[in-house]
């Protein structure tokens, strides 16, 4: 008997400034896993378009939805999503202001297909305070592997 396994599993590198500050492994949840299988067939449901980060802090479940709290949506950067990587796909989206323009204290981060709110998520992590001052740039990506 043949038998395949599967997996989509993720990372995500976050940055501020151009500085390293976070590498975080994420979870591809049921509902971004549907996603895929929905477009392998053929249904049109909306690429991933975006990134969006939080406040939140309740740990990452296969069953999300949607960030806890969410604070900025963010469409891609140019030339991303990039899939020149072996069974790979990375997003970068940078964020510039966030909120009303004040520090905010990033504790979640997660992929979606829709710029402004609602959609399916593809992934998403909870990872321990990153402070995003008003005029940091926070650039955050995330690299998906089927394997």
């Amino acid at each position: 008997m043949i038998k395949e396994n599967l997996k989509m599993t993720g990372s995500l590198e976050i940055a501020i400034n151009g500085d390293t500050v976070r590498k975080i492994p994420n979870l591809v949840v049921s509902a971004g896993k549907e996603h895929v299988t929905a477009r392998l067939h053929g249904t049109t449901d909306g690429v991933m378009s975006a990134m969006a980060i939080g406040t939140g802090s309740t740990a990452a479940a296969a069953g999300d939805t949607a960030l806890g709290t969410e604070a900025v949506r963010t469409a891609f950067d140019s030339g991303f999503p990039d899939i020149s990587g072996t069974n790979t796909i990375k997003y970068e989206t940078t964020f510039v202001a966030v909120g009303s323009g004040g520090d905010v204290s990033v504790t979640e981060a997660g992929i979606f297909n829709n710029t402004t709110s609602g959609g399916t998520m593809l992934a998403r992590t909870v990872f321990g305070t990153v402070t995003k001052g008003a005029s940091d740039v926070m650039t955050i990506t995330w690299t998906i592997t089927v394997s």
